[in-house]
């Protein structure tokens, strides 16, 4: 949309839409990241070790930290969060030797950070 501005008020109209694309990209970069930790929720959980399945219904994700310009979000396994450090990285067993890692944690991170960087990407290209 055009407009006339005089040279005098130059500077406050680019500050006024650099500030309305901030609240824009903002607000785009939220949703990915909440997007993108939804997705690793739902990779972990299809890539988990299924013995009972308890483990692999756990994994959630939660707001961590917000505010005005930043979101965190953590993805977490709610009542078997013994587990996945054992699980993604093997252990000892209780008369020697090891059990092999079942890697399912890593990867969905990956992707995670993937996706995320693509959104972002995408939200900042089409403003």
């Amino acid at each position: 949309m055009a407009r006339k501005v005089t040279i005098d008020g130059l500077a406050d109209a680019v500050m006024k839409e650099l500030d309305e694309y901030s609240k824009v990209i903002d607000e785009d970069m939220r949703k990915a990241v909440s997007k993108a930790g939804q997705t690793v929720r739902k990779e972990i959980s299809a890539n988990a070790p299924k013995r009972h399945g308890d483990y692999a219904k756990s994994w959630s994700t939660k707001k961590t930290r917000q505010t005005s310009r930043s979101l965190e979000v953590t993805v977490y396994s709610r009542n078997r969060y013994q587990l996945a450090h054992l699980l993604e990285h093997g252990h000892a067993k209780r008369n020697g030797g090891r059990t092999r890692a079942q890697v399912h944690i890593a990867p969905a991170e990956q992707n995670g950070i993937r996706q995320l960087e693509e959104d972002i990407k995408r939200s900042i290209r089409n403003g």
